[in-house]
């Protein structure tokens, strides 16, 4: 909803080279379409202007974000 009316994106990063840090920093990303092996830096959140972002390159499944929500929860206690 938040996406949807305010005019900006919150975002996570997203990076094809393996981390260091696991979980909670990072996540392995499953979302189809991806051109390479990815992960999801959990810990690098933004808020994005619209007009900042491409096209879209993948969808995140329900699942994912899900697990995403849980490693910022772990990180913030």
């Amino acid at each position: 909803m938040f996406n949807e009316r305010s005019g900006t994106v919150i975002a996570v990063a997203l990076t094809s080279q393996e981390p260091r840090a696991g979980f909670p920093l990072t996540s392995e990303s499953s979302a189809p379409g991806l051109p390479k092996r990815s992960w999801v830096r959990i810990s690098q959140i933004r808020t994005l202007s619209v007009e900042r972002i491409g096209r879209r390159l993948a969808r995140a499944s329900e699942e994912e974000v899900d697990r995403v929500v849980e490693g910022l929860n772990e990180i913030i206690g």
